[in-house]
């Protein structure tokens, strides 16, 4: 990994509303998750907003925990959220969705930007960046199978 993002894109046969419906309900995560890690919210689901912080149970070999908070957020069009775990002392990366009406349905991108996470360097040259892609691509295609008609 050169760049301190991945991206990955897929044309979705639903409307941006319902995809960021979707994305913006914590407790649903779960569902749509491609790489297996996401286990479900720590508390009751709100619908998502500007600063919005919500707990999630993950699995990776063992059990841990994440604190999110949402960083970008643009009704319909965009939302994203920094994960940060132990407290804060590690993580930082972000997790970005865009969605563009195209003819049809809606191009959604997912992003993974690790530019400004404490393990930077780490995960750039770990086999993480692979993984991540290959989990996003998968969450792209749940998203579909959930949503389109």
């Amino acid at each position: 990994m050169t760049s301190d993002t991945i991206t990955v894109q897929r044309t979705i046969l639903a409307p941006a509303d319902r995809i960021f419906a979707l994305l913006s309900d914590a407790a649903r995560h779960s569902e749509l998750d491609g790489s297996g890690t996401v286990r479900g919210t720590r508390e009751a689901s709100q619908p998502l907003e500007l600063g919005s912080k919500f707990g999630m149970a993950m699995h990776m070999g063992i059990g841990y925990r994440t604190m999110n908070e949402v960083v970008e957020f643009e009704p319909d069009r965009r939302i994203a959220w920094r994960t940060t775990g132990a407290k804060g002392l590690i993580g930082g990366r972000v997790w970005r969705y865009e969605l563009e009406p195209v003819g049809g349905g809606t191009l959604v991108k997912e992003t993974w930007d690790v530019s400004k996470d404490r393990q930077r360097f780490f995960l750039k040259r770990s086999p993480m960046a692979p993984a991540a892609k290959v989990g996003m691509r998968r969450t792209l295609d749940r998203i579909a199978s959930l949503l389109e008609e």
